[in-house]
């Protein structure tokens, strides 16, 4: 479970962790107050940032001292594709099917910024390209200051 770049170009960027936050490897992170937090499924758009591409666990320095500097894999095109999997409780009642292409998606409310809830659009942070299985597909990220919304 976890947000790989599929196409398109992307820099890292260094970004300041917050103090105890572990955000797992591959997780869709966004800014608060200055330091990186997992992207939460409530978090609005305009504050996300990339995919972290390597763990913070409490072993790592970035998780015991904050403002440590922190790679985020972050598009630097308008849509960089990217697979990434629908979250397994809610996938097993809302699969991803070929009719998902065009839907907007939010991330799941487990918190991890890991996976999709296909059955929810209220921050449209996941605009699904492409359908791989039932519980995997590929979408860009509706993301930054000039994202959509629903507003």
């Amino acid at each position: 479970m976890a947000f790989i770049r599929k196409k398109g170009k992307t820099k890292m960027m260094y970004f300041g962790s917050t103090a105890s936050q572990a955000i797992g490897a591959g997780a869709v992170v966004a800014l608060v107050s200055g330091r990186l937090i997992a992207a939460l499924n409530d978090t609005d758009n305009s504050v996300i940032v990339g995919v972290i591409p390597q763990a913070i666990t409490s072993a790592s320095t970035a998780y015991a001292t904050a403002g440590t500097p922190v790679a985020v894999e972050v598009p630097v095109e308008m849509n960089v594709v990217w697979e990434a999997d629908i979250n397994a409780t809610t996938g097993a009642t809302y699969p991803l099917t070929t009719t998902s292409q065009g839907l907007y998606m939010d991330l799941c409310t487990a918190d991890t910024g890991l996976d999709i809830d296909k059955n929810v659009s209220t921050k449209d942070v996941c605009f699904c390209t492409g359908y791989i299985s039932g519980l995997k597909g590929e979408f860009v990220l509706n993301i930054g200051p000039t994202s959509h919304t629903n507003a």
